[in-house]
């Protein structure tokens, strides 16, 4: 089954991340995405792409025709980036979100064709 692991943050955790890649240090960048990158690799083999995404302030949103700025979602957290996992079950899929090493993960199921 397919899945897609949203993972979220807060704020405060958007703009940390933020200034981490605004800071163009390499050394920063290392220590920050050290274990998100260790991740990556002990599930490597059950990933199928996904994407960090750029801060929640460039978002756009449509509802009914209507565009605003910014995400959807209206609270203190946002969506920094997604994978698209393939496991077994939804059990495995909550496996792999309880081991990821920053903030909560929303998991969906994927609709296949």
């Amino acid at each position: 089954m397919k899945y897609v692991l949203l993972m979220c943050e807060s704020g405060a955790e958007e703009a940390e991340r933020a200034g981490v890649r605004a800071s163009g240090s390499p050394e920063a960048m290392a220590a920050y995405y050290r274990a998100r990158m260790a991740w990556f690799q002990r599930h490597g083999d059950k990933l199928r792409g996904g994407q960090e995404l750029k801060a929640s302030g460039t978002a756009a949103t449509v509802r009914r025709g209507v565009v605003t700025d910014g995400p959807f979602i209206e609270g203190n957290e946002v969506i920094g980036g997604y994978v698209e996992v393939e496991v077994a079950d939804l059990d495995e899929a909550i496996a792999l979100a309880r081991d990821w090493p920053a903030g909560p993960v929303e998991i969906r199921p994927v609709y296949e064709r």
